[in-house]
Parts: structure tokens; sequence; C-alpha cells
């Protein structure tokens, strides 16, 4: 990202990432967001979008919403018949072979699927994606106007927990043993806040979003006491 900032200030270049995720953007906000000399702008096809690319420019340039390459498809599928979730949509996405930086959020909201993708990827997406779970289904480009408000579907739960500690907290959100937990972490497949956790000791904290590779995300909802054994009491959520 520093490389990049040169080159926009020293050689007049403009730079587009893939989509980052909120603590990428952050990060790029604190590297580069008070350098005058450089326009930083971000944009994921939507206001509600989570995943965003980035744009860089010399600070006379102005950025339109075009200048992001985005792309946004809506899923054909038998909605009467059939019920998708997130992560089925996802793994057909991935299944395809491309980097997860190339696609955006998924708009999800009653029988209504949206995704968004990099344009430069779009059209050998749209030509190979045919089956997502068991339903047949087809990708329709339509404008970026036309996004959805996806729909804050946790489905909410309540625990009680010995520690805080993220494999303790895993293996009761996901009903996994901490044996299986531990592998999960080593391998970098859960994050916390978007953010790579290799530590089974790492402290959970209220608000903290947890995502664990192909079992889906939660968040801390509330932290809502301590029972008479001294475990924590916790009401939490998961995405459907």
């Amino acid at each position: 990202m520093l490389e990049w900032q040169e080159a926009v200030k020293v050689r007049h270049l403009d730079r587009l990432s893939d989509f980052l995720d909120p603590r990428q953007q952050e990060i790029v906000r604190t590297l580069i967001g008070h350098d005058d000399e450089v326009s930083l702008s971000f944009s994921g096809g939507s206001p509600f979008a989570e995943r965003q690319r980035m744009r860089l420019t010399p600070s006379y340039l102005e950025t339109t919403e075009d200048d992001f390459q985005l792309r946004l498809f809506s899923v054909d599928y038998p909605a009467k018949f059939v019920t998708l979730e997130h992560r089925e949509v996802l793994g057909s996405l991935m299944n395809l072979g491309l980097k997860r930086d190339k696609f955006g959020d998924i708009f999800m909201s009653d029988d209504v699927i949206q995704c968004v993708i990099a344009s430069e990827i779009a059209d050998y997406v749209q030509a190979n994606i045919q089956t997502i779970g068991k339903a047949t289904v087809r990708l329709n480009r339509i404008s970026l106007s036309e996004h959805i408000k996806p729909k804050d579907d946790w489905e909410e739960a309540t625990a009680t927990v010995s520690s805080m500690r993220v494999d303790v907290i895993v293996a009761q959100m996901y009903n996994l043993s901490r044996t299986k937990v531990s592998p999960l972490i080593e391998r970098g497949l859960v994050k916390v806040n978007w953010k790579i956790v290799d530590r089974p000791d790492f402290i959970i904290r209220q608000g903290d979003y947890i995502s664990v590779r192909k079992y889906g995300r939660a968040k801390i909802m509330a932290i809502e006491g301590m029972t008479k054994k001294d475990k924590f009491r916790l009401r939490f959520g998961k995405k459907r």
C-alpha cells in the first residue's frame, strides 16, 4: 500500500485494489488517509456493503462509481422449492478457483440474493455458475442502483462458558469439541473482527465478530453477567 501511495504521488498513477474487508480498510485509512496529495475512496456497490474496493488517485482526480469496476448480479433460482444459505452461495463462487478478494458482498433478503463481483472476472463467473447447493441457478446482471438492503438475519442463542477464550467460544457456538477447534485456529481458519487469530487463548469481547471457515459468522451480542458458578452468560447471534 505504501508503494502504491508513492506511485500515485510521484508518478501520478491511480490504483484500484481488490475487495478489502473492514479491518483492511481501516488499516489503509490509517496509513494513507491524512495525505493531502492523494485521494482515497472506497465502494462496494452499495451503501450497505461491508467488503469494498479501494481507489487511490492524485488529489486532483475525481472518482466515480464506474471507476471501481463493480458488477452486481441477481441470482435466479427456484425460490419456491429451494432455500439457499449465504455459505452455499459463497462456496459455489469459491469453487470456481478464484480469489475471495475478487468477490464483494452477498446480499440476501427473503428470496432475493445478489452478489457483487469485480468486473474483470464477472463474465467468467456468470458463464460458469450454474448450480448453488442443489439448485440450478442463473446469474443475471443488474444495475448497481438495484441493490437491496440485506436482511440483518442473526439467529440468536444463549450460552454459558467457563472462559472468554476464542477456542472455548467457538466450540460452544458451533457445537464443536475443543480438540476440533484447535486445528481450525492453527490453520488460520478462525477470524475475529476480520483478523486471523492464531492463539487459542485470544480473549473475545462483547461486540466481536467471529468467523470460522465453512462454519459461518457469529457475533457476541452481549455478555449478560456471571452465573453462580462463575461462568460467563452470553447472548450471541449466528448468520443464517
